[in-house]
């Protein structure tokens, strides 16, 4: 047999694998080829294609192995080359591939031996090559890694070793949400009372605390729990998809009324908050009820002293408390770090893309003569009240807030759909609004202008806070198998929505 004609999978089958099983490490305690990006996907004009070939720039990347403290917990990751090359070829590729994974262990083969990586610094030296009877065995790697991640206390380690929820569907967290949960579960299980996660939108927020409060609430770490969000179908969509799990034990705090026997508890924190005080009723909930308060979009309730979610988090302040955002708020008077401390772990939009899991997006501005040079009406300007316009220089700031300009709401309807015609009129496209009033007075230009739209009442749509009827097709507008609403209005959403990429 001739080594060097060998390919990176016989490699692999005949020395690599051979060496880890003489190691110690069980079948379980390792996987081939392991999944962890889709692939970029590309736009050009019209046409959308995802980048199959993992050696382009922006392809799917996948690790030859991927070796197991527990479920959980990736230790170590292998990268095989074939023999033609040095054993240390395929280094730096295991290094990104463990620093995606939060790995301490990089090590890279090309059936001769192993170069070894200790990202922890633990060891010296940093690297050293190992014969291939030496490859590391898990009870050499594991209190390595116990140490590097601060896991002192028998109690800690069994926490962090909690599994997550599986239904048998062979769903399982993507690689970021895998490091964001055990990120999470380590900073609670060390002690730390205040936790932020960042991740953008579309990249499964919701999913990932679920299975932190899973994780929690099944090693009785965190035995009743309070998931609080800024608006309704978020709620309901979170009951029903991702912590449908959790059954009879999850309770959806409405009427303004106080149930104690359950331990998920979901509320709209506007439904449990108010300036008097029979509205604020959290505080009919003893102050040490709850273990664990997650705030989800916590950028949206503001990160302010004096905002809705504060006062409850400040009511319950002896509960570990975990924020959730995609734009963390940072202004001289908001901060979201003030008050929850550095991010455990961020997971941008810019990455979300570049993996393949967020298809880029396409941001199209319109600027109108009065946006560049601003508005200043004549002396005894009447509006359509009969009121008199105050004689002041107008700017983009105050237009569909303190002044009204129907000719440029008009305007920018027109342009939204000259651009749709130009590219496609079924294209998704989402307008966004000052307030649910600007909202409404788009709608009615769009409706005007788009001859589609008097065929179909739900090729344009009104997506705000107060109305039901909008709210109904939020998940229709985000199924891509679902042709309408085309371009809803909307006042609630971030000033860009990335689409998860299918």
């Amino acid at each position: 047999m001739d080594k060097y004609q060998l390919s990176e999978r016989d490699i692999c089958t005949k020395f690599i694998t051979p060496a880890i099983r003489q190691a110690g490490w069980e079948q379980h305690q390792f996987r081939e080829e392991v999944h962890l990006t889709d692939g970029r996907v590309v736009v050009r004009g019209k046409l959308a294609a995802r980048i199959r070939n993992p050696e382009a720039k922006g392809g799917p990347k996948r690790a030859d192995y991927v070796l197991y403290a527990c479920p959980n917990l990736p230790i170590a990751v292998v990268e095989a080359k074939q023999a033609r090359f040095s054993v240390g070829h395929g280094m730096q590729q295991a290094l990104t591939y463990a620093e995606m994974l939060d790995a301490p262990f990089a090590i890279s083969s090309n059936g001769d031996g192993f170069l070894l990586h200790d990202r922890t610094g633990l060891t010296q030296p940093i690297e050293r090559e190992l014969q291939l009877s030496e490859f590391p065995k898990l009870d050499d790697l594991w209190p390595l890694y116990q140490q590097w991640k601060g896991l002192a206390e028998p109690a800690t380690v069994t926490l962090v070793e909690q599994p997550f929820h599986t239904d048998g569907s062979g769903k399982e967290p993507r690689y970021y949400q895998r490091v964001a949960i055990n990120r999470a579960i380590e900073a609670i299980a060390k002690g730390q009372q205040r936790v932020l996660l960042v991740m953008a939108t579309g990249t499964g927020k919701t999913y990932t605390a679920f299975q932190i409060i899973w994780r929690l609430w099944k090693a009785k770490a965190k035995k009743r729990i309070l998931f609080l969000a800024d608006r309704n179908i978020l709620v309901d969509q979170t009951m029903q998809q991702d912590f449908a799990p959790f059954g009879e034990v999850m309770h959806k705090v409405t009427n303004r009324e106080v149930k104690k026997n359950y331990e998920i508890y979901l509320a709209l924190y506007q439904a449990v908050t108010g300036k008097e005080e029979w509205k604020q009723i959290y505080r009919q909930f003893p102050a040490d009820f709850f273990d664990l308060v997650v705030v989800d979009e916590c950028h949206r309730g503001s990160a302010a002293d004096d905002s809705a979610w504060r006062e409850v988090l400040d009511y319950f302040s002896g509960a570990t408390h975990l924020g959730l955002t995609a734009t963390p708020k940072e202004t001289k008077e908001v901060s979201n770090i003030t008050y929850f401390g550095d991010p455990v772990y961020i997971y941008s939009l810019r990455q979300g893309i570049e993996d393949g899991f967020l298809a880029p997006y396409k941001v199209i501005r319109i600027a109108t003569d009065v946006d560049a040079v601003g508005y200043t009406p004549e002396k005894g300007k009447i509006d359509k009240l009969g009121q008199v316009v105050e004689q002041r220089q107008y700017n983009t700031k105050d237009f569909d807030r303190n002044l009204v300009l129907e000719k440029r709401t008009r305007l920018v309807a027109g342009k939204v759909w000259e651009y749709l015609k130009a590219t496609d009129p079924m294209a998704k496209t989402i307008v966004f609004c000052d307030d649910q009033d600007h909202a409404e007075r788009m709608r009615q230009e769009l409706v005007k202008l788009i001859p589609a739209a008097a065929g179909n009442r739900r090729y344009v749509m009104r997506i705000t806070g107060d109305d039901n009827e909008g709210k109904a097709q939020l998940s229709y507008f985000i199924d891509n198998d679902e042709p309408y609403p085309v371009p809803p209005q909307n006042c609630s959403l971030p000033a860009w929505m990335p689409r998860p990429a299918s």
